[in-house]
């Protein structure tokens, strides 16, 4: 499975749950785990709240980074439910790329009216919008 099918896969189980539930109003949390519900009844591996480790200086640090959600152990997603978009949003997913090794994330704000405009690949080592 290449990270673009997971994607994929992923957009869609977010465009469903956003039909579902509606767009702005609730808790991060509550579209996290309603599109891990979804990406699970499409068979894919989801990992929630996944710790990711920092190492400074070649010491691992107590407090570990936490991926809101892993996909198939390689697409990275960010939940947001916010009003407006923040690019501080997509650095932050690129750090998490950087220190999991991973290539591409997805962050999916269902605070958007409109999910598709909610939506914003990063890749590792270029955030694209």
């Amino acid at each position: 499975m290449t990270e673009n099918y997971i994607s994929h896969q992923v957009i869609g189980a977010a465009i469903e749950v956003h039909r579902e539930l509606g767009g702005p109003g609730l808790l991060e949390a509550v579209y996290e785990e309603a599109l891990t519900s979804e990406l699970e009844s499409a068979s894919l591996e989801v990992q929630l709240q996944r710790p990711v480790p920092v190492v400074y200086k070649g010491v691992e640090l107590k407090k570990p980074l936490y991926i809101d959600l892993l996909v198939a152990g390689r697409v990275v997603i960010e939940v947001k439910a916010v009003e407006k978009f923040n690019p501080l949003y997509a650095s932050q997913l690129l750090t998490y790329l950087r220190l999991g090794n991973f290539k591409l994330g997805l962050i999916i704000n269902f605070g958007d009216k409109y999910l598709k405009n909610g939506i914003h690949r990063v890749v590792n080592g270029c955030p694209e919008h």
